[in-house]
């Protein structure tokens, strides 16, 4: 079958694509080079809608081929490139039409069709050029790995193979191509550990400092240097020299690096880092044909698993309704923040003053209950900004301008009689709490938004004894402030639409997730987490060893094992939480005696690192009182399973939260749970869970998993 055939066969698979036009244009390079021809990638006017790649748009580049191809035969063109509309050159391919995809042969054609259009970029008579002049990831930098020679923009902001992250392979040459131009080692890097690592990107300067790209130049004038670049190129005046790949040890080296890296984050659980590392391990042998084979393979079955329609659930989640909060009221109805006040002083205040000092840019003041623990508040803040300037991040007339804009007062009619958003950071007492919004009532003005950080009180009972209760609503952070994006904002019983319109505005500045949530114990993450490790420590308390309680849940991947989340968070704070629930629902929510011993001893977490490595820490292990009762791994994860279920039902029934998908973008975006689950849901339909505990799935049929 052609490859036009091919694209037109799987462009029916994608009747909603937004194509990718290909124009060609000509042009005379400088210093007499010769007639050249240009490849613009565009997909309309609007430069914040990414360009992608699906059979329509790859089909419409093929034809573009079709044209340099016989110009180049024909000697009319000295050389082809290829660059995008302004800031973006193309960010793969339309993840929209691949989860559309019900049949394996359709996502077979799909790799094929990739591969079969990006290779024609190699086989022309004349050399090409990849001019990465903005935004590219998976194929938009694959389709750059095909030609002769790349050029990145030092102002390109995102540079990524990020499939590995949605659980798929780099297939349309990525992890073929690209060991065979940079090495085992720096590809490694690329397509497993920052695709593990958040997917993290990189800029226009680290692009080029691996080598994936040959030169770098600025931004303002990027088109038009990489074309007096390749006038010396094509003329021989300039000659790109590669360093020679190292195909022995250090090969083997990397994929076993890579499968160490998979191993600590996924633990196995998540297939494609694997199949990718099988891919880079085999292309050592240079047989690029065979690289394209496996990766067309590999992406069909991925394409067909649970895993990438997680993936890609979740990537919509957070890209798409966690930019539009669902039941969040009319934005029109928020007044406008410009002073904002934090009770409290030490870390955690700290960290929320200088986030909204970042991002609002407004003065900032901060109250405590002595001068010392102002003073240290105060000087987090400068501190960090202090960080800032010093990585580069801002100049020294912003950080002065920052640091003139925290202060820090032990007087709250002083600080706050003009502010309007207050937010509280003190100790976890409801009756400290009230106390607090009862003072800062007494001297804020009447329009003030009261908000506060509590992590699992009522925000309703918090309000009861003000005088204008409407408007005090929850404004939970996770913890580090400056890297969780999770913002839940509650609404208490009383908080009005103008109270909670200006707390979805502030998130918005702030650049967080905001999920609406209702006023229940523990809200979202922590009610989860906490039915979850609650299960943990039962069945430790029952007798089970630690270690086996431990390395049950590993099969789901998560972050973190559940005793070394329980260390970060703290055991007297996951002791708090639990006490809790536990009087709010104590059928399903207990206070793990073990748990309240170590908490007494004073320890702060259940492992030493002596070694390097978590180990039970003994003067923890003597603290235990366990049952007899001991369970195997499987037993412990459908112990646990089965209550992450049941409690997300539960939560759904109460209106805790509109729909599961905030449940899932809440513990995504909060808690750090992988992409290759879909926050939970969707992982527990897969598995049969949720029909076992609620007899039904939480998901609609085709969402996060393969249409019917």
């Amino acid at each position: 079958m052609s490859t036009t055939e091919l694209l037109k066969g799987a462009a029916e698979l994608f009747p909603d694509e937004v194509v990718t036009q290909a124009h060609v244009r000509h042009l005379d390079l400088p210093f007499n080079a010769g007639r050249f021809a240009l490849i613009t990638l565009d997909n309309g006017f609007d430069h914040t809608k990414p360009t992608t790649f699906g059979p329509a748009s790859l089909a419409n580049l093929n034809t573009a081929i079709d044209q340099v191809e016989k110009e180049a035969s024909a000697g009319e063109i000295v050389g082809v490139g290829i660059t995008g509309k302004p800031f973006i050159f193309a960010v793969g391919a339309d993840l929209k039409g691949v989860e559309l995809l019900k049949e394996h042969k359709d996502a077979l054609a799909i790799g094929k069709g990739g591969h079969e259009v990006f290779k024609r970029l190699a086989g022309i008579a004349v050399p090409t050029f990849a001019y990465y002049n903005g935004a590219a990831m998976g194929g938009g930098v694959e389709v750059g790995l095909h030609c002769t020679y790349r050029t990145v923009s030092a102002a390109l902001p995102a540079f990524s193979l990020p499939e590995v992250f949605l659980g798929l392979v780099p297939g349309w040459g990525g992890c073929t191509l690209l060991p065979n131009l940079i090495g085992a080692e720096k590809a490694v890097s690329v397509i497993i550990e920052n695709s593990l690592n958040q997917n993290k990107q990189l800029k226009g300067a680290q692009v080029y400092e691996l080598g994936i790209a040959d030169a770098l130049f600025e931004g303002a004038d990027f088109l038009e240097q990489s074309l007096l670049w390749t006038a010396s190129v094509l003329k021989g005046e300039i000659v790109v020299e590669r360093p020679v790949i190292d195909r022995g040890e250090a090969w083997d080296q990397a994929v076993a690096k890579g499968r160490f890296i998979a191993d600590s984050k996924v633990h196995g659980a998540a297939p494609a880092a694997y199949r990718a590392l099988d891919i880079i391990e085999a292309a050592k042998n240079g047989d690029l044909q065979q690289g394209y084979d496996a990766e067309d393979i590999a992406l069909a079955d991925l394409i067909m698993g649970g895993e990438l329609r997680s993936g890609i659930y979740a990537f919509n989640l957070v890209q798409k309704r966690g930019k539009r909060p669902a039941g969040a009221p009319d934005k029109n109805l928020a007044r406008p923040v410009t002073k904002v006040g934090v009770v409290g002083a030490g870390l955690m205040a700290s960290q929320l003053a200088l986030l909204f000092l970042r991002r609002l840019e407004v003065p900032v003041v901060l109250t405590d209950i002595d001068q010392e623990r102002v003073d240290k508040g105060v000087g987090y803040v400068h501190a960090e900004i202090e960080k800032l300037l010093g990585k580069g991040r801002i100049n020294q007339d912003k950080a002065n301008r920052l640091k003139a804009l925290v202060t820090g007062v032990l007087d709250k009619a002083e600080g706050f009689s003009d502010a309007d958003f207050i937010i509280e950071a003190v100790f976890e007492e409801i009756g400290v709490k009230q106390t607090v919004f009862a003072e800062v009532e007494a001297v804020a003005p009447a329009h003030a938004i009261l908000a506060t950080n509590t992590s699992s009180l009522s925000v309703s009972e918090m309000a009861s004894k003000l005088k204008n209760p409407e408007r005090v609503v929850g404004f939970h952070f996770f913890n580090p402030v400056a890297i969780l994006p999770l913002l839940e904002i509650v609404r208490g019983e009383q908080t009005d639409d103008a109270s909670l319109a200006t707390a979805f505005a502030v998130a918005k500045k702030l650049k967080k997730t905001a999920v609406l949530v209702k006023d229940a114990p523990a809200f979202v993450v922590n009610r989860i987490l906490t039915r979850f490790m609650g299960e943990i420590q039962n069945v430790i308390d029952e007798g089970t060893p630690v270690a086996v309680a431990e390395k049950a849940v590993e099969p789901l991947g998560l972050p973190m094992s559940p005793l070394v989340l329980l260390e970060l968070v703290g055991p007297a704070i996951g002791l708090h939480v639990s006490e809790t629930l536990n009087r709010a629902f104590p059928d399903r929510f207990t206070v793990s005696p073990n748990l309240a011993a170590v908490v007494k001893a004073g320890k702060r977490g259940f492992y030493v690192y002596d070694s390097g490595k978590p180990e039970l820490d003994p003067e923890v292990a003597a603290l235990l009182k366990q049952g007899d009762v001991v369970l195997s791994e499987e037993q412990v994860r459908e112990r646990v399973l089965d209550a992450v279920a049941q409690e997300i039902g539960l939560m759904l029934d109460e209106g805790v939260v509109a729909e599961a998908q905030d449940i899932d973008l809440c513990l995504i975006t909060g808690a750090g749970w992988p992409f290759h689950l879909g926050g939970i849901t969707p992982y527990l339909d897969r598995e049969g869970v949720s029909e076992r505990v609620n007899g039904k799935k939480f998901l609609a049929p085709g969402l996060a998993s393969v249409p019917a």
